[in-house]
């Protein structure tokens, strides 16, 4: 299984004659470039075009976050994995209306159901549990729109984060979802698993035959991959939660691994080294899947819901989101 680095510190990114090497001011190793699909850059990182051109060899994506360790962009190598004719069929779908509702739909309902899933194994959160549970079916039925379904999405979004301050610790308390900026810890943890599960999803899209700027739930954007943001809203609960829950129940996360800037609420650098950690375990950890009959990382699940949208798109199988029986 091809890996994922994750690069947290300052340094310079450098190729010398077939070798990549990350030097800092302390330390200089050399990088597996064989077997790394992406790269996560966090840190003040140099690099240069002889880098980017061997780096581009071997397929792999680079992630850039800012100050803050936010999403800022990516470099993705010309794709090799191309087809018009699933683009095309991937356009016809988001023109035809009833076929983008659908798809649209299946994005959420998947979320919904690992919202729900993270909160039945919390008895604190079972009120909460049950007013998702009403939102949803009263609404799920008249859906007769993208807007009227993001407005479903989003009332049941708001009672799920509702219910964390049921069960995180008390200093993590979360009045409301804040995301430009985030002013407090809880709100910087969520903005920033977010982050790095979209940018993950984006490589995962970019291996495949998928195009990234055509999406469903979310509008196509000049300044977005809005394909990513859909697929995220299964991983989301699934996965960002998840890791949320571990870290601050299990303390691993606290309020000295985050840093203040004005109106800004950030992970300082060892605060996102341990969150990276977690999530990239979490990312590995495998489950045996039932048609496949194989063990699938968190991240293969990933590229199957991939392949199971140019499936869609085709004609050979029709989409059924994800929903984690595990």
């Amino acid at each position: 299984m091809q890996k994922t680095l994750y690069i947290t510190s300052n340094g310079r990114l450098r190729r010398k004659d077939n070798t990549l090497y990350f030097e800092t001011e302390t330390e200089k190793r050399s990088i597996d470039i064989e077997n790394i699909e992406q790269i996560h850059i966090f840190g003040e990182v140099d690099l240069n075009t002889k880098a980017l051109n061997y780096i581009s060899q071997y397929g792999i994506i680079l992630h850039f976050y800012n100050y803050y360790g936010f999403y800022a962009g990516s470099f993705m190598p010309r794709k090799k994995n191309i087809s018009g004719d699933v683009v095309v069929r991937q356009a016809l779908h988001y023109l035809d209306r009833e076929k983008r509702i659908f798809l649209a739909y299946c994005f959420v309902e998947s979320a919904v159901y690992h919202m729900m899933r993270n909160l039945r194994e919390r008895k604190e959160a079972e009120a909460f549990l049950n007013a998702i549970e009403d939102e949803w079916e009263n609404g799920r039925f008249n859906i007769s729109s993208i807007s009227e379904l993001m407005g479903l999405e989003g009332r049941v979004r708001n009672i799920y984060y509702s219910s964390f301050n049921q069960f995180l610790p008390e200093d993590f308390y979360m009045e409301k979802r804040e995301k430009r900026p985030p002013t407090n810890p809880i709100n910087a943890l969520i903005s920033f698993g977010n982050s790095l599960i979209y940018s993950t999803v984006l490589t995962e899209i970019y291996h495949t035959q998928l195009d990234p700027s055509i999406s469903f739930l979310h509008e196509p954007s000049e300044k977005r991959f809005s394909l990513s943001l859909d697929i995220s809203e299964i991983f989301k609960p699934l996965v960002v939660d998840s890791v949320i829950f571990k870290l601050l129940n299990n303390r691993q996360i606290t309020l000295e691994h985050f840093d203040e800037d004005l109106n800004y609420c950030y992970l300082n650098q060892e605060g996102r080294r341990i969150f990276i950690n977690e999530l990239r375990n979490k990312l590995e950890t495998t489950v045996r899947h039932r048609q496949l009959n194989r063990n699938v990382s968190y991240k293969g699940y990933i590229r199957l819901e991939c392949y199971k949208l140019i499936k869609h798109f085709i004609g050979d199988q029709v989409y059924s989101p994800l929903k984690a029986w595990w």
